[in-house]
């Protein structure tokens, strides 16, 4: 899993029919230590309803299509919760 922000929102009016119904956004991963970009932007499948500028948690590969709980949904990425608050000590 990773720490991302939303930055953006994919609109794709066609798409894998697993996929109808799922809101896709654009994430920017962040270090969890300085909270600072790392890595190029991606986009992944919100499960959690997060908007722009939310903190969010991602799961990744095999784990982030079942979380959408589709049969065959070919998905990569998915936003699996909203952070509220992260210390790291």
């Amino acid at each position: 899993m990773l720490i991302a922000e939303v930055i953006g929102t994919v609109v794709a009016t066609q798409k894998h029919e697993a996929m109808i119904g799922l809101k896709i956004q654009v994430i920017q991963p962040l270090d969890p230590q300085s909270k600072k970009s790392a890595g190029s932007p991606m986009v992944a499948v919100d499960a959690v309803g997060a908007g722009r500028g939310e903190k969010v948690i991602v799961t990744l590969g095999s784990s982030a299509g079942k979380a959408v709980a589709k049969e065959n949904c070919p998905v990569d990425a998915t936003i699996v919760g909203i952070i509220d608050q992260l210390d790291i000590g």
